[in-house]
């Protein structure tokens, strides 16, 4: 079964169903955007059938890769399906793995040397996960920051932040505040405990199955309306 993304009628908490081999889980039906995001750990990926149409919905209308992560390493399946993205029109994303204890101008570079933008792309994505063992919470917060001021002058537009709830809580929460955000969560119905104006994407499983992909993968949703994508996006 695809990834399905239409309205909920007589669902109660907004919650579908999605049942699939040894995978079961619900869809949060009331939003219209509904995407994935992959990494070489996914395999090859038949992008055909991953995005085909029926007429109802697209399987993916909205698709992060991983791109890089620390200093060097590139993820080995990301050009590729970068470049297939493109060429099938679907909207792509691009995510840079932060590794508490390496060189952020590295880092930085790292992905400013692999990742190249077009019009409609979205913007440059962040992906915290890691609070480092030796780190205080303000030296990590500045490592951070410099990151994201790197890539801003860089490219010219604010990245997006992926994270999760210990993170927000214990680093994002009145420090990052004028980021974009990208929040993971499971197990819920909405989002709860976050300040969601600045929310623009909700992981809300990693056990979801798409036709054309072999293996569990990241579902996502856009929070917002359909417009709200320009200030996430890049628009020359």
């Amino acid at each position: 079964m695809g990834l399905v993304a239409f309205y909920p009628l007589a669902v109660a908490d907004g919650m579908r169903p999605l049942m699939h081999a040894q995978v079961h889980l619900r869809i949060p039906l009331h939003y219209q955007t509904h995407g994935i995001d992959i990494s070489h750990h996914n395999g090859t990926v038949d992008w055909q059938k991953a995005t085909a149409y029926n007429q109802h919905f697209s399987s993916v209308k909205f698709c992060f890769l991983k791109a890089t992560e620390g200093g060097d390493m590139v993820d080995e399946t990301f050009q590729a399906n970068w470049e297939e993205l493109k060429s099938l029109h679907v909207k792509r994303g691009a995510y840079h793995y932060f590794k508490p204890h390496t060189d952020v101008r590295l880092q930085a570079l790292n992905y400013i040397l692999n990742v190249k933008f077009d019009k409609g792309d979205f913007v440059p994505v962040l992906d915290w996960e890691e609070e480092g063992y030796t780190q205080n919470t303000q030296e990590l917060i500045g490592n951070v920051r410099q990151w994201l001021q790197m890539i801003e002058k860089h490219y010219g537009v604010k990245p997006i932040i992926y994270t999760n709830r210990i993170i927000y809580r214990k680093y994002i929460y009145n420090h990052f505040d004028d980021y974009p955000l990208w929040i993971s969560h499971y197990n819920v119905a909405e989002l709860d405990g976050y300040d969601l104006s600045n929310v623009y994407f909700w992981q809300y499983s990693m056990n979801g199955k798409v036709e054309g992909i072999q293996t569990p993968v990241d579902f996502n949703v856009f929070l917002k309306d359909k417009f709200d994508y320009e200030r996430i996006t890049f628009r020359q």
